[in-house]
């Protein structure tokens, strides 16, 4: 059987290394699996995409669609006609997407309407908001895939409420995890360690990106100003979006402790993310990461995706009123934020369990 594997943006490529690990450690004897890694070119950025390559190991792509960027239908459009075009000329058998960006749909919509089988890892997980492109990104391409692998037993009742029979779902756990515990020994502080003088424990990480939150001026500055006059005078370490930033200057908002740097790396970002003492964020993915590290979590949205990192881990939901994050800081500061503890099958080995399911899938279609 041969797979497309596809990645286009940074949350992508934690997901899929595990995946393309197991695949390459299965015994070739029994093993009928080859697969050709697609990179879309979401994201082309150094820092988001060709660091996280070299970091993680990940092999160079065997094709790069180069979509780049645009609005939602331009970067849709890019990335189905160029994947289509590659299908036409190369088939695969199977369709692996990951997460719930962009190419995730596209390239899924691509390779169903030419007949080929799709394979959904994080399949299942709703916020039910459909203000966010993720969600639709999520909905649409459950709504035609195959295969399920799931990180949650939220996620599998999720998708048998919508009718998915039991066994085409896979409760596999969560490569962003297998990746996270692999590389965990070789985080590195990145050069703002020393610049600012940071002390494990003694700073906050905080990462935006929403539009909702940083693109609506008076938000940004009420949110801005509710962290910096409740962290005791910390330093928080901002990894910023340059248009982020630019808005930030216009706003003036500016403090001692306040530290705007660029994206970081996979390695220097998860340092700073375990060293903390808390995070504040409005990113799903940065849940799970503290939830394993069990780094206290102060979520700035009004649902997630994820409620398994607030149930059993070191993540709260405090909404999108920048009134509720004193409360929660103080909570940090006065340590009664709860220990939390680690989902089931969030251990390592997920993408070992998904290369023999797909094995067993290969064989079956041979």
């Amino acid at each position: 059987m041969k797979i497309d594997i596809i990645a286009g943006a940074r949350p992508n490529f934690m997901k899929i290394a595990p995946i393309i690990e197991a695949i390459k450690h299965t015994d070739p004897e029994q093993n009928r699996l080859t697969y050709r890694l697609i990179h879309t070119g979401q994201h082309y950025d150094k820092k988001m995409s060709a660091d996280f390559f070299e970091q993680l190991g990940i092999p160079e792509p065997d094709v790069n669609l180069d979509a780049r960027s645009g609005t939602q239908a331009e970067q849709t459009a890019r990335i189905m006609t160029r994947y289509e075009k590659l299908l036409l000329e190369t088939p695969a058998d199977l369709c692996l997407v990951v997460g719930d960006v962009t190419s995730t749909m596209a390239c899924s919509i691509v390779a169903k309407k030419l007949g080929m089988k799709v394979a959904h890892v994080e399949a299942g997980i709703r916020s039910y908001d459909l203000t966010m492109p993720e969600e639709i990104n999520r909905m649409v391409t459950d709504s035609i895939t195959d295969y399920f692998f799931t990180t949650s037993e939220v996620a599998n009742n999720n998708l048998r409420k919508a009718g998915i029979s039991e066994e085409r779902i896979f409760f596999v756990g969560n490569t962003m995890i297998d990746t996270l515990l692999k590389n965990r020994p070789r985080f590195t502080p990145p050069p703002i360690w020393e610049e600012a003088k940071l002390e494990k424990g003694q700073y906050i990480v905080m990462t935006m990106h929403r539009p909702a939150n940083v693109d609506e001026e008076q938000k940004l500055k009420r949110f801005m100003e509710a962290i910096l006059n409740n962290v005791h005078g910390l330093p928080v370490v901002f990894p910023v979006h340059p248009r982020t930033a630019k808005m930030l200057d216009r706003l003036g908002i500016e403090a001692d402790n306040l530290h705007l740097i660029g994206p970081l790396p996979y390695l220097e970002f998860n340092y700073l993310v375990e060293n903390s003492k808390a995070v504040l964020t409005d990113s799903g993915g940065i849940t799970e990461e503290t939830t394993v590290m069990g780094v206290p979590c102060i979520t700035l949205r009004d649902n997630t995706e994820r409620p398994e990192t607030i149930t059993e881990g070191t993540n709260e939901l405090v909404g999108t009123d920048p009134a509720k994050i004193a409360p929660a800081l103080e909570r940090v500061f006065n340590n009664t934020w709860k220990t939390g503890s680690i989902p089931e099958k969030w251990d390592g080995k997920t993408g070992k369990r998904i290369a023999e399911i797909l094995k067993k899938l290969g064989n079956i279609s041979a």
